[in-house]
């Protein structure tokens, strides 16, 4: 376990909550006492709704919020607060489970913030015998091995996640083979999920310079959901002001939603109306053009901080999820369901190749570097029949130069014209 390092603490608060949540039970307070300011962006209390209550190991009601503002959910730090006073006080040294002051601390902990979670951990600490500190910081040495490594973020907060998960599920992950029977147990899991579960026990494993023999969860392909672009624009005009920006730029850029987080304000150009891309996953960085509307949208944004969308993105995601389920049950169309961030991305490079038929076009806006990688998200679509084009006529190759310079493609030659045409 790494101790005494500046940088191990990110690892901890991503894994735990302590960062875009409040479960830890910090105190906030607003105007109205009974209403807290978010943690996150201390929006005012009138932009932070109820969301549901959940229920501690005793029963005690702890009341969820959500800030309309940045997506935010998080617990009421009055409630947390009397949970974990209760449970101090109905757990002591002599319960048959707890057996030292310590085990009470992590005990009580866990149960007041994570209550759905209590029961699996209990389970993996009597089988395996270690503590619940213990647990935790094997999950923090894992997260900060991965950062000195030179991971992703993204990557080490999944795997943090995902090794976590198969600790609650009561896995030892001292013993490959009870990893792998944990792993296969979980039948509500994709076999995507298995995968990725997989892997993270393989980097762990790595990190202790060792080795097993990976069980083997074949994915099968499916061709990627592709929505109209009606669709689209119903889902971005349904939701808040922040999340359709969002949805706009990954409409009219195809870029990742973890690239749309890294932009900063002085990487667009209002002006000449493009923003750079800052890649990721060993992409190319890019210049894309925007429009003037997307540029209005970005600039009725808030510019106290250096990056466009400074947001947590596990709780932007779901409070786009909670939008798109509204947007959906009051349009009638279960298809908006099915559309995620990454969905855009795929509308982009399915519609871009359709238009143009220039795969290197495609591969160029998306950033890849292998050609391949660009194959597998211009899969065709059956695009309405009826779509219009404007036609034009060429005699000369300089008047038919000109034309393809413009985007037109050419149909056939009658008589001595030569015909064009380009999509509206």
């Amino acid at each position: 376990m790494v101790s005494g390092e500046g940088n191990v603490g990110f690892a901890s608060e991503r894994i735990f909550g302590d960062i875009g949540s409040n479960d830890s039970g910090t105190e906030v307070t607003g105007t109205n006492p009974q209403i807290p300011f978010c943690p996150n962006c201390g929006t005012k209390t009138q932009k932070v709704w109820r969301a549901g209550t959940y229920q501690s190991i005793l029963g005690d009601n702890i009341q969820r919020w959500l800030c309309c503002q940045c997506g935010l959910r998080f617990s009421d730090p009055n409630d947390l607060t009397l949970a974990k006073e209760r449970l101090q006080q109905e757990f002591t040294f002599g319960a048959n489970t707890l057996k030292n002051g310590d085990t009470v601390s992590d005990y009580c902990q866990i149960s007041a913030w994570k209550a759905k979670n209590l029961e699996p951990t209990t389970t993996y600490t009597e089988k395996v015998g270690i503590s619940l500190q213990e647990t935790k910081g094997q999950i923090i040495e894992f997260a900060w091995w991965m950062q000195k490594e030179g991971y992703a973020e993204a990557t080490i907060n999944r795997r943090a996640r995902l090794l976590k998960t198969l600790i609650n599920k009561g896995a030892d992950i001292q013993n490959a083979e009870s990893v792998k029977e944990t792993i296969a147990k979980q039948q509500h899991w994709k076999n995507k999920t298995k995968k990725l579960a997989v892997e993270t026990y393989d980097c762990y494993l790595k990190m202790h310079g060792q080795t097993w023999k990976k069980p083997i969860f074949n994915t099968v392909r499916t061709i990627p959901f592709i929505p109209t672009e009606e669709e689209l624009n119903c889902l971005i005009a349904g939701c808040n002001k922040t999340t359709a920006t969002f949805l706009q730029l990954l409409k009219e850029t195809g870029i990742r939603s973890g690239e749309a987080f890294m932009i900063q304000w002085t990487d667009i150009n209002t002006e000449k109306q493009f923003v750079n891309i800052t890649p990721e996953k060993g992409s190319e960085p890019r210049q894309i053009k925007i429009s003037k509307q997307l540029i209005t949208m970005l600039n009725s944004l808030p510019h106290d901080n250096t990056k466009s969308f400074a947001y947590s993105q596990r709780h932007f995601a779901r409070n786009f999820r909670t939008q798109r389920k509204r947007i959906a049950h009051k349009l009638k169309n279960d298809r908006l369901l099915k559309i995620h961030f990454h969905t855009l991305r795929h509308w982009k490079a399915t519609t871009e190749y359709h238009k143009t038929k220039d795969i290197l076009h495609v591969m160029k806006l998306l950033g890849h570097k292998n050609i391949q990688n660009t194959l597998l998200y211009t899969q065709l679509i059956n695009f309405d029949e009826d779509d219009n084009f404007h036609s034009a006529t060429a005699k000369t190759i300089q008047e038919a130069q000109k034309l393809v310079e413009t985007g037109f493609e050419y149909v056939c030659a009658f008589e001595d014209m030569k015909l064009f045409r380009k999509r509206k």
